[in-house]
């Protein structure tokens, strides 16, 4: 064989097998362990993934209700360490940052006998532990654990309420890939490439399984909408390492720029402007109603706002509602001062109180403070969080035939002054 034609083949050779290489999309989907560990390819960093973990710290990391991570997690070898000193409480560690819809990919792998877990979605406030608000991804040996298992206890499972396929992890010892993908409401788990159990939070359906579990007396369990990523201490080793996620939030679009009321319309005589940013409601010389209504009317949405209560605060946000002058017609999400149902859902000029918050739950409105508040309307449900946490879930027929503009509301009485940002609607 001459040398032109040994140069040619060589050359083509060459060509065919980078154009058959893999791209770093597949390497993600396949859940091949990257060649350099606890790193993002450039394919990762361009779709929004960022680390968890960098191998080296813990920083982004806390124990459940701490400042930082306990004794009980070392960093060894690039891998973050369960050493098995902890249990239910205090053992845990959660992420600094709270996640809402979001892709979680990780590797782990487990000792002998060896428990453990991965939380979504989890709170602290009043809850005693992680398992008190967040699922879990269940993470055991079902061969060398010590009792015998319930299908729910085995491992990827929705522990104690959905069970898994029956796929085959990697032996003891040897590292396993995992994923959850939370995408409003529905919710995925994954091993090895493979989907093992999917499941839809919120619904009728989770309500009965929740009742009839080991949950049933955790009030907040699988409620929040938005929360830390938790890694569970259960007195076993475990290993974690090239932890990493992606935001799959969609806000939808901005109902406020931050300059002008561009978008919006005054009714009354009370005060609405913009100040450093922000969005204001103030009572005005006459002290009566106020509403700053969307030009546009909105079936369907989910409504997401800040707002922080200045003086009395007494407040809302109406949805599918119509105004004659000052007379406002539809449902209000209450804004008001605590001890007074914020959170809660009332019918102006018709039936009032359609659904008020449990006395226990007045403690997550933040006086003086930036409150977070969610507010979901489809069909007949409306469904609201404030701080994360859920408040009210409604059914009501009227409200599933009606439809409207979107208002915040200044009350009577004088006295009130309540700012506003970060106004996001997404249309469903």
């Amino acid at each position: 064989m001459n040398k032109l034609l040994i140069t040619v083949l060589c050359f083509s050779l060459l060509i065919s097998c980078n154009y058959n290489s893999k791209s770093d999309k597949e390497i993600v989907k396949d859940n091949q362990s990257p060649t350099i560990q606890n790193s993002l390819t450039k394919h990762e960093k361009k779709e929004g993934w960022k680390l968890l973990f960098d191998g080296k710290t813990t920083q982004g990391w806390r124990s459940f209700k701490q400042d930082k991570v306990n004794d009980g997690w070392q960093v060894i070898d690039g891998n973050l360490v369960a050493l098995g000193k902890g249990g239910d409480l205090g053992g845990d560690i959660i992420t600094v940052d709270k996640f809402e819809d979001f892709e979680l990919y990780l590797e782990w792998a487990i000792s002998e006998g060896g428990n453990s877990g991965i939380f979504f979605h989890v709170l602290e406030d009043n809850y005693p532990t992680v398992y008190a608000t967040g699922p879990e991804y269940q993470l055991i040996d079902d061969i060398g654990f010590p009792q015998k298992l319930e299908e729910w206890q085995k491992p990827r499972a929705n522990y104690a309420m959905h069970n898994a396929e029956n796929k085959k992890f990697k032996p003891v010892g040897e590292f396993n890939t995992s994923g959850i993908k939370v995408k409003d409401g529905n919710v995925e788990h994954w091993l090895n490439g493979e989907k093992i159990v999917e499941y839809e939070l919120w619904t009728d359906d989770w309500k009965e399984r929740v009742k009839n579990s080991k949950w049933k007396n955790y009030p907040g369990y699988g409620l929040a909408r938005k929360g830390h990523i938790g890694l569970q201490d259960h007195g076993s080793v475990v290993k974690f390492r090239n932890i990493k996620i992606r935001d799959l939030t969609d806000y939808g679009k901005s109902m406020f720029n931050r300059e002008n009321l561009d978008g919006w319309k005054i009714h009354g005589t009370e005060k609405w402007y913009v100040e450093n940013g922000d969005l204001i409601c103030k009572s005005g010389e006459e002290k009566k109603y106020g509403y700053l209504t969307t030009n546009d009317s909105y079936k369907n949405f989910i409504l997401r706002l800040e707002f922080k209560q200045e003086s009395d605060g007494n407040s809302g946000v109406f949805f599918r509602s119509t105004l004659d002058g000052i007379k406002i017609s539809g449902w209000q999400v209450e804004v008001a001062p605590k001890g007074n149902d914020t959170g809660g859902i009332y019918e102006s000029y018709g039936r009032g109180w359609l659904a008020q918050i449990p006395e226990e739950k007045e403690n997550i409105l933040k006086p003086g403070e930036w409150n977070n508040l969610v507010i979901l309307v489809k069909g007949d449900r409306v469904m609201t969080w404030l701080n994360n946490e859920l408040m009210t879930d409604l059914h009501d027929e009227k409200i599933g035939e009606a439809e409207g503009v979107i208002a915040l509301q200044i009350h009577d009485g004088g006295g009130i002054k309540v700012r506003w940002r970060n106004i996001f609607l997404k249309e469903l």
